[in-house]
């Protein structure tokens, strides 16, 4: 994959902590580059790609949307998650989660084919 299509990210900020692999999809990664790009500050990745053998997926009944390469979470919290997700349903990003209480608050975003939003 040709990273410089995306200036404001580096694949390593999107390799599986658990394999070390990074299967990001392009279209994906065009979006949230377009989604950086409308938000003018820098993001920072708190997981991207995760392998299906990656113990957050293999406890789920089938692994996810980070499974597929269609999906980050973003660490944001207070006014800008609020930025972030105005601009994330703006970019159409169709899968949003919400994690904002305690610490390591983020926002996941995915393009999932039914629109979904949930809190953690």
């Amino acid at each position: 994959m040709d990273w410089t299509l995306y200036p404001d990210f580096r694949e390593h900020e999107f390799r599986c902590r658990h394999c070390g692999v990074s299967a990001m999809k392009p279209e994906f990664l065009e979006r949230l580059q377009a989604l950086r790009t409308a938000y003018g500050k820098p993001m920072s990745i708190s997981s991207g790609y995760r392998c299906p053998d990656h113990p957050i997926e293999k406890a789920k009944a089938q692994p996810g949307m980070h499974a597929t390469g269609l999906a980050a979470d973003i660490a944001v919290s207070g006014a800008e998650a609020v930025a972030v997700l105005r601009l994330a349903m703006a970019q159409g990003f169709t899968g949003i989660g919400v994690q904002q209480k305690g610490t390591g608050r983020f926002i996941h975003l995915d393009t999932r084919t039914e629109p979904t939003i949930w809190s953690y």
